[in-house]
This record gives structure tokens, sequence and C-alpha cells, in this order.
């Protein structure tokens, strides 16, 4: 009657929410785990958490800036868009504001109208050398 062979509930950072083709959203969107978008979102995006990860479709519309650790784009966004991580621009990406980002990975054909400042980590700091007594 009851099974103990059921599989574990996934953790927050493998669920995947989606927003359907025919959907529209009015407002910001704040999410963590994993959000794929294939309608159109009137508002900000912002994923919380070192393991978020945003993925437009080619059918996705985004107007609002985008923030979010990891993400994919092969919709169109109007607004800035920040991957403290990894951004990927896949051929259909189309973005109108500028992109900051950590590293990049950009197909041909993907259009950027705006600027590109990579955001590296600030530079680890070396010790001090070490001072030698006098007369070494």
């Amino acid at each position: 009657m009851f099974s103990h062979n059921r599989k574990p509930a996934q953790p927050a950072s493998e669920c995947t929410t989606l927003i359907a083709a025919d959907t529209t959203i009015k407002g910001d969107v704040a999410f963590s785990g994993r959000l794929h978008v294939d309608g159109k979102v009137e508002g900000a995006i912002r994923g919380d958490g070192a393991q978020a990860m945003l993925t437009l479709s080619e059918h996705a519309v985004v107007a609002g800036e985008v923030q979010a650790p990891h993400i994919v784009i092969n919709g169109a966004i109007t607004g800035d868009v920040t991957a403290s991580e990894r951004l990927e621009l896949a051929r259909n990406a189309r973005v109108e504001g500028n992109v900051f980002y950590k590293v990049l990975e950009m197909s041909a054909g993907a259009q950027i109208n705006g600027k590109m400042v990579h955001r590296a980590e600030p530079p680890k700091q070396l010790p001090k050398p070490e001072e030698k007594p006098a007369g070494t």
C-alpha cells in the first residue's frame, strides 16, 4: 500500500520553475534554483543564491534588468544583464543594454547593443615579504 522506494525531494538548486510561452508576468521576479523563461516578463528578474540559474529560450522576451550568477540567453532582453559567475549568449540572443559578466561565452549571431564590462574577482593580496634580520 505504501511504498518505501520513493525518490527524495529534489534540493531547491535542482528544481526548475517555468514561465511558459503564453504567459506574461508584469512585475519583478525573484527566484532561487533554476528559472526557465519561454514567455514574457515585464520587470526585473533576480536570482538569489550561488547556484541560481536563469535560462531564456529563443521565444523569451524580458523588459527589465536581469541579475543572476548563471545566465543563458537565447531570447531578447531590454535592460542591463549582470551575471556574477557565467553568461552564455546563444545565437538568437538579443540584448539592448549593458552586459556585466565574469565569464562569457558568446555564439556567432548573438547581438549586444550596449557596453560589455568584465567583472573579475579582486586580485588576491600577496603576503608581505618577511623582513630579514640585519647582518645576514
